[in-house]
């Protein structure tokens, strides 16, 4: 406002000055005077506008000022509030830090543990795999044993019937070979203790006649008392047809002197024990097949002694009977 009455004054000075100018001059001075007041209307109204902004800006900053007062006072409590929600924010960050750590610590702890007891776990389960594999081949295996052991059983049952078997048998057999013992013996009562014994051993009889009984010295030739003794034999032999008969005969260790057809002790052995299969034979309904004749020489002594004795003992035939075993060969071939 105070700059547009300086503007004013100086254009009143300056057309006093120049009033004087020419005509011409005086209408430019007064166009130009015409332009200053139309400026400076508009100057007027510009100020007085400027003027009711000022006043409106004044009181809008008395307001603002006002405000910021308030804002200020409200910043310091709010300062005051914040610095103290810092301090406490603080602290809780601090304790937020210590819990934090805390729960680190402690869930390290937890999965330390964690995977040891995992682990053990672990090594537990694979120990239980293994043990269930090892039960399954045990049970395999035992299933394999058990089927093994009914098969065995099995089987044992077989041998068990065919043990029961042989031994009925056996012991038919041995009924046989004790019933013929005592066949012969009642046959050859007066015979027994007088160069003639009759003895049971390996399932078998053995009827032992002394070189004095049936033979003279060198001789092949059976003599009467002899005979007769071969034929109560040969009887009993007729009555038990499942026996196989086997003849030897031995002579002691002296050089047989060779004359006729007996060259040797091998000879009068064979030879004696062929006289014996024809009495036998001769006198009988034996079947020749179930005869063998055999000549053992000097070489089965009863008595090793080089004494008159010994020889004595060793000069002998022996009957020898066995029971037939075709029922038992038969159940071993079959089994």
């Amino acid at each position: 406002m105070k700059n547009g009455l300086k503007y004013i004054t100086v254009i009143l000075i300056t057309s006093a000055i120049f009033s004087c100018v020419p005509q011409r001059k005086l209408e430019e001075e007064q166009s130009k005077r015409e332009n200053c007041e139309k400026e400076l209307a508009t100057l007027k109204t510009t100020s007085q506008d400027n003027e009711t902004k000022l006043n409106e800006a004044t009181v809008k900053l008395i307001d603002e000022e006002k405000i910021i007062t308030g804002l200020k006072k409200d910043t310091s409590i709010t300062g005051t509030s914040y610095r103290n929600l810092t301090s406490k924010y603080d602290k809780l960050n601090q304790i937020n830090e210590q819990l934090l750590d805390k729960y680190n610590r402690l869930l390290e702890g937890n999965l330390a543990d964690t995977k040891k007891i995992s682990g053990e776990l672990q090594l537990t389960q694979e120990q239980l795999l293994k043990k269930q594999d090892e039960l399954k081949l045990l049970e395999a295996q035992l299933n394999a044993q058990k089927k093994s052991l009914e098969e065995l059983n099995l089987e044992l049952q077989k041998r068990e019937a065919r043990v029961a078997e042989l031994e009925g048998i056996l012991k038919k057999k041995d009924d046989a070979v004790n019933d013929l013992k005592k066949k012969l013996s009642d046959a050859l009562f007066g015979f027994e203790g007088k160069g003639l014994t009759i003895t049971q051993k390996n399932g078998k009889v053995y009827v032992s006649m002394d070189e004095s009984l049936l033979f003279a010295s060198g001789s092949t030739t059976v003599e009467a008392k002899g005979v007769e003794a071969l034929k109560k034999v040969a009887k009993v032999l007729e009555q038990n047809a499942d026996i196989n008969i086997l003849i030897e005969g031995h002579t002691d260790d002296v050089p047989m002197v060779g004359k006729g057809d007996i060259k040797d002790n091998w000879d009068l052995s064979v030879m004696r024990a062929t006289s014996i299969v024809k009495i036998i034979t001769k006198n009988s309904t034996v079947d020749p097949r179930r005869l063998t004749a055999a000549g053992r020489g000097e070489y089965f002594p009863i008595d090793t002694a080089k004494s008159a004795d010994a020889r004595k003992k060793n000069r002998r035939t022996e009957i020898i009977l066995t029971p037939k075993l075709d029922e038992l060969f038969k159940v071993l071939e079959t089994n």
